[in-house]
């Protein structure tokens, strides 16, 4: 609710980009779909396919309440998969009804590249809606071992349906040139941290009824732990301190760490990586110049930056 609408952003940004690929975030209530398949269309049209989605179920709590939503959770995926029935339904330009309702696109948008689709969600609701429909099942960073079962169950289910779905990733990254550069950027946000509001914030913190893995208590940052002992399989656990959103796991290291933990997500079959970092242009640089030519399987990602 405090960003700039995406829409509006990425067909600003297209007219100025020719590679530069943008990932619409939305809800699937904010929009009728329909509607959406002709904005994307034409997105499409005047960008050159570089259009990517990423649909948003919601995650219930006073988050989903901001927007007046106040349907269960199951309830939700099942919205999300009606509105992409539709919207791939009519996708192609053709005839098509759903629920005794006919709609379709106008011939000059038909024939466009459809979006590729990015799904994010824990529960079996949540793993059925993509099955159905993703391209790419989108988590945030989560310790390796729960990965490997979420992944292999996202397979599962989307086989139920003569699909194949790939695991992709949201995860934050700290890199510089050596470690120590890199820990030292870590300190400095732990010192400078108003340690009292976090605390204030933690307790009065309502969740929703996502459905996710929260990070273990003995790897919740506080003012009294040293930031290196919260790793897990090598990876960070309070990038959140430093202004992350999202999931507080992430990357901190050298460029050559930052690399090898990239390559150990590709080796469990990651497909697509969304890196977020703060500042964002400052580290999208580095991400882009300096980590990903040390990655040995780039080749097999599709990458974006937040």
């Amino acid at each position: 609710p405090h960003t700039d609408d995406p829409w509006v952003v990425a067909s600003s940004i297209a007219r100025h980009t020719q590679h530069l690929r943008f990932m619409v975030a939305f809800q699937p209530p904010w929009i009728n779909p329909v509607y959406a398949a002709k904005a994307a269309a034409s997105l499409q049209r005047l960008s050159g396919g570089r259009l990517l989605f990423n649909i948003i179920t919601g995650g219930g709590g006073p988050g989903q309440l901001w927007w007046g939503d106040r349907i269960a959770h199951d309830d939700r995926y099942t919205r999300t998969t009606e509105f992409l029935d539709v919207f791939q339904g009519i996708w192609d330009g053709g005839p098509f009804s759903y629920d005794g309702r006919n709609a379709g696109l106008p011939a000059p948008l038909a024939g466009q590249r459809a979006p590729e689709l990015y799904f994010a969600g824990s529960s079996d609701a949540a793993l059925k809606a993509q099955g159905r429909h993703a391209d790419f099942n989108l988590t945030h960073m989560e310790p390796l071992e729960k990965l490997r079962a979420k992944f292999d169950r996202v397979r599962e289910l989307a086989s139920l349906d003569g699909r194949s779905v790939q695991p992709a990733i949201r995860l934050n990254i700290l890199a510089r040139k050596t470690e120590e550069e890199a820990w030292a950027e870590v300190r400095r946000g732990w010192a400078a941290a108003d340690w009292d509001a976090i605390e204030a914030q933690r307790a009065n913190q309502r969740r929703g009824d996502a459905i996710g893995s929260p990070i273990p208590e003995h790897l919740r940052p506080t003012r009294d732990k040293d930031p290196r002992d919260l790793q897990i399989d090598g990876f960070f656990s309070g990038l959140q301190i430093l202004g992350a959103q999202g999931s507080p796991l992430g990357i901190v290291g050298s460029y050559e760490t930052a690399a090898a933990r990239i390559d150990t997500l590709i080796g469990l079959g990651v497909g697509g990586l969304i890196f977020a970092g703060t500042p964002h242009l400052e580290e999208a640089l580095r991400v882009g110049e300096e980590v990903l030519p040390l990655v040995r399987g780039r080749q097999s990602l599709r990458l974006a930056a937040e």
